[in-house]
């Protein structure tokens, strides 16, 4: 790679095999994305994978596993990402680990990134950026080292005292979670360690935290073995199980579903259903208004009507 800052200098080639470029994009930026592949393609030593076009979440996720799994000594693997805006992918490619995407609309932005972050996935906007500025970005992202002298160190040599701690940043960057670690330091699962439940009376082995209302979104517990007895509430409600394994009878539409981790079931409004869980089970629950509930019939009979389903099917 060349060492030459200069953002206007002609890119330096590329030893054979010794770049690897995953690309993709979403629809907004497929033709972005192709005009720099066929860019890409002309320079040697460059070998480009180009994973098409998929919602940008997905795509984003596929060039960052590959980026994030590089285990290769002799080729560089990056990734190259298009969508409206060029953000919604940086986003979701930063979600892996050991990935660094960064949203560029200016060729210093590729200097900066490259020099500072050490991003080893660029990504671009298809709606605000032209080919023929994303070609200048992408050749100034290709040569620019990792703490090179850029526009952010005033095209000057970093003091070593930066260049070591740009260096360690990237490394601790790249233990976010430490793969060793038993705890989590996700947000979203210390906030569900601070749930506190309680008890559901009119269903025994239920739990219950709200954790907003109107529209109403809980985290639910029953133990295994539970039934709730055929009920039904004033509004439709979602439902995603986190864990465990549970079957749905929907006595309105005669349909019934079993349901295990990563399951989702809509209920519509006013249907009567009932539910038998098999083991221990949690899930996600969002009613579409307040949360109520009306029983439609006793425990006592939804457990006869369960056995008598089980001897039928025997």
């Amino acid at each position: 790679m060349a060492t030459d800052s200069n953002p206007s200098a002609t890119p330096t080639t590329v030893e054979a095999a010794s770049l690897r470029i995953f690309a993709g994009a979403d629809s907004f930026g497929c033709k972005l994305k192709d005009a720099l592949i066929t860019h890409l393609r002309s320079l040697p030593g460059v070998e480009i994978v180009d994973l098409g076009i998929d919602a940008y979440y997905t795509i984003a996720e596929q060039v960052g596993q590959r980026v994030s799994s590089d285990s290769s000594v002799s080729t560089e693997t990056r990734g190259l990402l298009a969508c409206g805006t060029g953000t919604g992918v940086s986003i979701f490619a930063n979600k892996l680990p050991r990935v660094y995407a960064t949203t560029c609309t200016s060729v210093a932005d590729a200097v900066n990134t490259r020099s500072i972050n050490n991003c080893n996935v660029l990504c671009v906007s298809g709606m605000s950026t032209s080919p023929e500025d994303a070609l200048e970005i992408l050749d100034a992202w290709l040569k620019t080292p990792f703490k090179s002298p850029c526009p952010a160190s005033g095209d000057q040599p970093w003091p070593t005292d930066i260049q070591s701690f740009l260096e360690n940043s990237t490394a601790e960057m790249a233990q976010i979670p430490k793969p060793d670690s038993s705890s989590s330091n996700c947000a979203i699962c210390c906030l569900r360690k601070e749930l506190v439940f309680q008890p559901v009376e009119i269903m025994p082995g239920a739990e219950m935290k709200i954790v907003r209302e109107s529209p109403t979104s809980a985290v639910v517990k029953f133990k295994a073995g539970s039934l709730e007895p055929a009920h039904h509430h004033t509004f439709g409600h979602d439902v995603l199980v986190m864990k465990g394994r549970k079957k749905v009878w929907n006595l309105d539409k005669n349909e019934s579903y079993e349901l295990g981790e990563g399951d989702y079931l809509f209920t519509p409004a006013g249907d009567k259903h009932r539910v038998n869980y098999f083991e221990d089970t949690e899930f996600f629950i969002r009613w579409d208004g307040d949360w109520d509930i009306f029983l439609d019939e006793s425990l006592e009979t939804a457990a006869d009507a369960i056995k008598l389903e089980l001897e039928g099917s025997k």
